[in-house]
């Protein structure tokens, strides 16, 4: 069965993580996703915290599945060639190097188009390409710093705090990809490519979005809320049976929905207080939600986090168990939907990682492994330039490969 993008060709020059998550997204989708890496050690992700030396760390794993990888050395001359021979071969070509970098091995995107018209520019900046900070580089807790998450995050009146996931990275690397795409969809009216360029601390400051609705009420910056919902309760993290840090279970309730707050009265055993004047009233249980809090807890420690958010989520109240790494590999549900995806490494053998979160119907997904440095550069340079292995020992000499 053909692919969404089957057919699409990136030229990948991304590494670490908010430039390699936009492309592997589209490798999942089916463009033939060619990583370009420098010969000698390639993407810095390869060696981030791996736990055997020589061997790609899960973070490179997890991040460039359904990858083809060829080494080339772009400070060459012979290697500048051969990168511009690609792009009058693709589509679309990616990076998030350091600011300027591009330019600098004068290869801008004024080259690219004059090589290829129809080329798509992805640029993955920390702080765009334009502006007072343009120049500034970026991780993920720098674009979640100063996209405003951080301060968002936490409890009142403590420092702000970093989320976990990694928004600043993948979270722009998906806005990457939803601008290529749509480049891609402009392409076919226009013929014309053009640049996709996503700043890292737009994206943050994009899903911080809602959260700012406080700020247009107030003139002020909105306080951080811990876990609960602003203007909801109940809404908490609940202790569950046997209670330890990792045995909690989160259960929220919207207001504007009364029958919820019924029916969680009616699993937990206390029907009493439906009804009540009250604990009827939404302003009333935001007023006293550590009373409310109280009554919901003394019921989910008598059960575990699974059991409670099976009886709530069958119930129709919107619950969900903290679920941790170890729970997340061994979640049935995870698993039936394919989030939890069996490969096999060339060399750590076999793996279970999260697999592809978009589902298409006429179109699944396949996972495969991350390529190993330049394991495909024959493949690769066979078929677009008919290369034999005496050419790529020649390049492989001159440093190129």
């Amino acid at each position: 069965m053909d692919k969404a993008l089957e057919g699409i060709k990136v030229i990948d020059l991304t590494q670490f993580e908010a430039g390699t998550s936009c492309t592997e997204t589209l490798a999942w989708m089916g463009a033939d996703v060619i990583k370009i890496e420098e010969p000698n050690h390639g993407d810095p992700g390869r060696r981030s915290r791996t736990d055997q030396e020589g061997v790609d760390s899960h973070y490179f794993i997890l991040l460039n599945m359904n990858k083809r990888s060829v080494t080339l050395n772009l400070r060459t001359e012979t290697g500048k060639t051969m990168f511009l021979d690609m792009v009058r071969q693709g589509d679309i070509v990616a990076e998030n190097m350091a600011p300027g970098a591009m330019e600098r091995l004068g290869l801008g995107y004024d080259v690219l188009k004059e090589v290829n018209p129809r080329i798509i520019m992805a640029r993955i900046k920390g702080f765009g390409t334009t502006g007072p900070y343009s120049d500034y580089k970026s991780f993920d807790m720098i674009a979640q710093a100063t996209g405003g998450a951080m301060t968002l995050t936490g409890f009142p009146g403590s420092p702000p705090l970093k989320p976990g996931p990694t928004i600043g990275d993948t979270g722009t690397g998906l806005h990457a990809a939803i601008g290529i795409l749509s480049a891609l969809w402009q392409r076919e009216r226009t013929g014309q490519g053009q640049v996709v360029e996503v700043s890292m601390q737009d994206a943050v400051m994009n899903f911080c979005r809602v959260r700012l609705r406080d700020y247009y009420q107030t003139g002020e910056s909105p306080e951080r809320p811990s876990n609960t919902i602003p203007g909801s309760a109940p809404g908490d993290i609940y202790r569950c049976k046997p209670g330890g840090v990792d045995d909690y279970c989160f259960i929220y309730c919207q207001p504007v929905r009364p029958h919820m707050w019924d029916t969680l009265l009616t699993v937990i055993g206390r029907e009493d207080l439906i009804g009540h004047p009250d604990y009827s009233s939404s302003q009333w249980r935001i007023d006293h939600a550590d009373e409310v809090n109280q009554i919901i807890e003394s019921w989910t420690m008598q059960h575990t986090k699974q059991e409670v958010m099976q009886l709530l989520g069958e119930a129709g109240v919107p619950a969900g168990a903290t679920l941790n790494a170890v729970d997340l590999h061994q979640d049935p549900h995870l698993i039936e939907r394919g989030m939890i995806a069996d490969v096999d490494h060339q060399i750590r053998g076999a793996m279970k990682l999260p697999g592809c979160p978009i589902k298409l119907s006429e179109s699944p997904v396949d996972i495969t492994t991350s390529p190993l440095l330049g394991e495909h550069n024959a493949e690769v340079y066979a078929d677009m330039f008919g290369y034999t292995e005496e050419d790529l020992a020649k390049l492989k000499e001159e440093k190129v490969i």
